[in-house]
């Protein structure tokens, strides 16, 4: 009789190498590097990088997991493109989810709060937007203190549940984030977080609520705007 168990894991040098090659492509969509649209070739990808065709392919399933390229029937992966229709049902999601996190945010939150919500904003604009060796998309540290002033804004709420949501939606718009900022570069984004950090701290909810719903929808336009 043969006995089945658990499915045996791959060894850890495989395991490392589908982990770097993960985090290349990763990184690879995130600066740009694949266009929106673009095809995402396992076959070409495994050349480039002296990998098996099934590292690649794994690599891949995580990236789609990520919301970063999409799986399409028949035709393999791709980028996502500008248009695609998910991008602003995540824009929606987070017009109706975040303006009522903040508003609690405003209802709810302490002194400490208020320290972490001033402390983010200052972070976020003494960090350079732009590092000219990080290609044209903006940097990963102001990608990080930009998520972490949104993120300090909303943990006044004081609800864990509904900031496993934020976090969720904020990693799933990173992509379009990028696209957006890149397409108009012309936008004013040191003053929105400005008015943000100045509504929420004032304990102005409807002024805070309607201020990020502004800030959210510019994203989401910046995607459909013509390039």
């Amino acid at each position: 009789m043969t006995q089945t168990g658990p499915t045996p894991s791959p060894p850890p040098g495989k395991r490392m190498l589908s982990e770097q090659v993960y985090a290349q492509l990763r990184d690879a969509i995130m600066r740009g590097e694949h266009a929106p649209g673009a095809a995402l070739k396992p076959q070409d990808l495994a050349k480039e990088r002296g990998v098996s065709l099934a590292v690649v392919r794994e690599a891949l399933v995580r990236v789609v997991g990520d919301g970063l390229a999409e799986r399409l029937p028949n035709r393999g992966f791709a980028v996502p493109a500008h248009s695609d229709r998910r991008w602003q049902e995540i824009a929606e999601a987070r017009r109706t989810i975040e303006p009522v996190l903040l508003r609690m945010s405003v209802e709810r939150g302490d002194v400490d709060w208020e320290a972490r919500v001033r402390a983010a904003h200052h972070r976020l604009s003494r960090t350079p937007v732009y590092v000219p060796e990080e290609g044209e998309y903006y940097s990963e540290a102001w990608s990080e203190a930009h998520r972490l002033f949104h993120r300090a804004l909303m943990e006044g709420c004081g609800n864990p549940v509904l900031l496993e949501t934020f976090d969720r939606l904020w990693t799933a718009s990173e992509l379009a984030r990028r696209w957006s900022t890149h397409r108009n570069p012309g936008r004013d984004g040191v003053e929105e977080h400005r008015r943000l950090e100045e509504a929420a701290l004032a304990r102005d909810a409807d002024t805070a609520a309607e201020v990020l719903v502004r800030h959210l929808t510019l994203t989401a336009e910046g995607l459909t705007a013509d390039a």
